[in-house]
């Protein structure tokens, strides 16, 4: 599935060169879940964590972004600090894909055809969908597989800051947290035929999970005809 989602970005890319599309490049860095299993520090890496992205920039203050990245969500009851998640124990590992798109906007102005070293701080908004599979846990901390997958839709919000390393490579620092609209990606909410008997932790809070690293991207085409937006 990964490298179906590569191939939809790669044709995105090609696509809309011609369009302005002037940043393309990589992210690398980890992971960590916050929900009803495992740890519940915000910044904690567990897992790594790698992707491609892809910026549009309409302005020298703000850009059209669109992300594909790949990681597994790790929740280890024994790594909180939580007594009571301690004593049960759960655990979980699961892979997912994400797909992000939104906007980015700098504090101060980037524009690259500029002459000089330039960097700002920067803020990513929009909407992500991450791919996941379905499981429960049973009362023992037994992990079974639903054999299902879900998509779980949420908003990123992410803080970074970016500079340019050469005239056509941009590197930034990167901090995101990404809040779902779900409440499944650590089973703590089965599918309905075992929702009543196997639900636990806090439904009233959703599943957060949290992206921290860099990006290179690479910067190409003919000067931006930038406009009001």
């Amino acid at each position: 599935m990964k490298y179906f989602f590569l191939f939809l970005l790669g044709t995105f890319i090609i696509n809309i060169t011609s369009a302005q599309i002037y940043e393309v490049g990589i992210f690398a860095g980890g992971s960590n879940f916050i929900g009803d299993v495992g740890s519940s520090k915000y910044i904690s890496p567990n897992q790594s964590a790698f992707g491609v992205l892809a910026k549009w920039n309409r302005s020298p203050r703000h850009s059209f972004r669109m992300s594909v990245i790949f990681t597994d969500l790790e929740g280890l009851d024994s790594k909180s600090d939580d007594a009571r998640r301690v004593e049960r124990d759960y655990k979980f590992n699961t892979s997912i894909v994400e797909i992000s798109a939104g906007m980015e906007f700098t504090f101060l102005d980037f524009d690259l055809h500029t002459v000089g070293m330039k960097g700002t701080p920067y803020l990513y908004s929009g909407i992500t969908a991450a791919h996941h599979d379905n499981f429960y846990f049973l009362d023992s901390g037994q992990l079974i597989s639903e054999d299902t997958t879900s998509w779980a839709f949420g908003i990123p919000m992410a803080l970074g800051y970016k500079t340019n390393i050469s005239n056509h490579l941009i590197l930034a620092a990167e901090i995101g947290a990404r809040y779902t609209f779900s409440d499944e990606l650590d089973g703590s909410v089965p599918d309905a035929d075992f929702r009543e008997q196997y639900s636990f932790g806090n439904t009233n809070n959703n599943d957060w999970y949290m992206f921290t690293g860099f990006t290179l991207t690479y910067t190409f085409g003919r000067r931006p005809c930038y406009c009001n937006f």
